[in-house]
């Protein structure tokens, strides 16, 4: 009885086992066919698909509000041009002279970065805009990438304005000494 259970189990196993083999077969017969068919279609081309317009265009937004709210950098400069200001103004020189060395030179330098920014926001936003026109006839771009290239047209126009407002004294400028 022992013996015919494990002929059974050993039987059982084979037709299990060929069942197996018998599937594995009929699986790659048609992958071969596919793989065949494949290969006689005409290669399908891949067109753009628009990431890297839409990376400028985040980037050209990004770049405007950095030139309205301040950056890292334009902090430092600001810091570094009110320390030369102190360093380099006597302590003789009148009122006027020593608040334009200390706080107006550093105001200007602030200024100056932000309209750095804003026109780097500006140009990456118009180059953006024109890209489709330099393109693959027919293509459109997306309607959020036009939409955030132009949010940061805006935005570096808007900041550009600021700085040559801010480094001219018409907005916020120094207090007069008399």
């Amino acid at each position: 009885m022992a013996t015919n259970a494990v002929d059974e189990t050993e039987a059982t196993k084979a037709t299990t086992d060929e069942k197996a083999v018998d599937t594995t077969e009929s699986d790659e017969a048609p992958r071969t066919e596919v793989t065949a068919a494949a290969d006689d279609a005409p290669a399908k081309e891949e067109s753009p698909s628009g990431v890297g317009q839409g990376a400028a265009a985040v980037v050209s937004a990004a770049l405007g509000v950095v030139s309205l709210t301040g950056s890292w950098i334009g902090t430092v400069a600001s810091a570094r041009q009110n320390l030369i200001g102190q360093l380099e103004t006597a302590q003789n020189a009148g009122v006027a002279q020593q608040i334009q060395a200390v706080y107006g030179d550093a105001w200007q330098t602030t200024a100056l970065w932000g309209g750095l920014f804003a026109l780097i926001a500006l140009v990456v936003g118009v180059v953006t805009l024109a890209r489709p026109a330099f393109g693959t006839p027919g293509r459109v771009q997306a309607p959020w990438i036009k939409s955030v290239a132009w949010a940061g047209v805006a935005l570096g126009v808007i900041g550009l304005f600021l700085a040559v407002l801010k480094y001219t004294g018409i907005l916020l400028g120094l207090p007069s000494a008399s």
